[in-house]
């Protein structure tokens, strides 16, 4: 039996126990009642019961994972980090430059995949294609540690942050089952003119590596990163930018994610990780109290008349960085035009009508699980903030205070670039959530989270 007839067996098996027992037969009646629907009985569990068996399950499912430390990656073995062009952990990095030189011919054949798999690039210009990817995403892409509160794509999100100006179809590598054309793994990439240190290079910046979770151990992960790398070195790519949430060989950079609550109420009742445990709700409500209105004079949505400003803005900004992105104006332009539910950006616009200051953030939702009163959380993620007239901490006072009024729950930001020098004064608490940065086939020193200059949408 191959591995998609395993598979395709136990999703028979899951949508027959999801289904319940049929009603039992009249003529049968006289029988002993048979044991309960084990689904049912969980239903009629109290929520908090709910949630505790939810977080259990989840728990003895994970299998092997990979660190989330370096204390605990040092004992860890990277059979396929191994074999690639990274650094390998606890090397001392001084020098600057490809681990390996770009290989003279590229196999043109695609990699091989265990039987009853076939390749499939995703045409994301389809929405059916696009409904199964944000459905394999929603179910298998990243979880918080419990399993209480699960990621939510839309297709609007995935949109802006797989299709931005000169996108390549080719890089959407899906994974399906032969029989049923299943989409059961998926890994993206896009082209980016990156700067490292004092280099510019043009790469692929990797997101959305995702294996649908009964597949896992079956090392599909290997074989998608493999498949995209050919294919990025068909168009003569050697390198590649890229994050995670676990540690890998080796980190560039290690950033902590920082949480300001919006809704102490909400985020206490779903018990959202990163709280303050010292703090009851009433305390919490008063200390996390913001201003009913901005401030700064000035301040208002982008438009498109303020595209070529907010390049130059940004462009001068993310020079103070080692690590950052070179945009070109429509590049800019496509990752910080205002959408609804997916990115808001506001500047300042000073006295002489040119703009001095910028700030903008995206929008992640999730659903709470096995909850009574709440079924989803919207987070703001820090996107960039930079300028030349305004407060740093005043400029980002305001932009809680915009993302309060949006609806959004929580704001969120990692400790990259200037972020670090206002969380104190706005409330902001440290998570023990962290996001690594990788370079594949570089070789340059590490770096600390504030010469960062780049955040990843994922």
């Amino acid at each position: 039996m191959t591995d998609s007839d395993l598979f395709d067996k136990e999703l028979m098996e899951d949508e027959r126990l999801k289904g319940g027992k049929k009603k039992q037969k009249k003529e049968d009646a006289w029988k002993p009642e048979a044991p309960r629907d084990p689904f049912a009985m969980l239903n009629s569990l109290p929520e908090t019961k709910q949630q505790e068996i939810q977080r259990a399950l989840h728990l003895f499912s994970l299998g092997p994972s990979l660190p989330k430390n370096l204390q605990q990656a040092r004992t860890h073995e990277y059979r396929f980090w191994d074999s690639q062009p990274v650094p390998k952990l606890g090397d001392v990095l001084v020098t600057h430059g490809p681990i390996v030189e770009g290989e003279a011919s590229v196999r043109k054949e695609p990699c091989s995949l265990p039987p009853g798999f076939s390749w499939d690039t995703l045409d994301l210009g389809s929405p059916t294609a696009m409904k199964e990817l944000c459905a394999l995403l929603n179910e298998n892409y990243a979880d918080e540690d419990d399993n209480t509160i699960r990621r939510d794509f839309s297709l609007e999100y995935l949109q802006w942050a797989l299709q931005p100006p000169d996108w390549l179809p080719r890089w959407n590598c899906g994974v399906r089952v032969h029989r049923n054309g299943k989409l059961v793994g998926f890994i993206a990439a896009l082209p980016a003119a990156v700067r490292v240190y004092e280099t510019e290079k043009r790469m692929a910046e990797v997101k959305f590596l995702c294996v649908h979770k009964k597949l896992r151990l079956k090392r599909m992960t290997p074989v998608l990163i493999r498949e995209l790398t050919r294919r990025v070195n068909q168009r003569g790519l050697s390198q590649a930018v890229y994050s995670a949430g676990v540690v890998l060989p080796t980190p560039l950079s290690s950033c902590r994610y920082w949480h300001r609550p919006l809704s102490p109420r909400k985020l206490t009742e779903v018990s959202y990780p990163g709280l303050r445990q010292n703090m009851n709700l009433q305390r919490a409500l008063k200390f996390y109290c913001l201003p009913e209105t901005t401030k700064t004079p000035g301040l208002r949505p982008l438009t498109k008349a303020d595209v070529v400003g907010v390049h130059s803005l940004l462009q001068a900004n993310l020079l103070k960085f080692h690590l950052g992105s070179v945009m070109s104006l429509q590049e800019v332009e496509h990752w910080l035009t205002p959408r609804e539910n997916v990115i808001d950006t506001y500047v300042v616009q000073g006295e002489a009508g040119t703009v001095t200051d910028v700030v903008s953030f995206y929008s992640v939702s999730s659903r709470v699980l096995n909850h009574p009163v709440h079924t989803g959380l919207r987070a703001a993620h820090l996107l960039y903030a930079a300028g030349t007239a305004t407060d740093p901490a005043d400029l980002m006072e305001d932009a809680l205070v915009l993302a309060k009024s949006k609806g959004f729950d929580v704001f969120c930001a990692l400790d990259v670039m200037d972020n670090k020098s206002f969380f104190e004064n706005l409330k902001f608490n440290v998570t023990d959530k962290s996001v690594h940065y990788y370079l594949y086939n570089w070789m340059c020193p590490n770096m600390s989270p504030d010469k960062v200059g780049v955040v990843f949408p994922s």
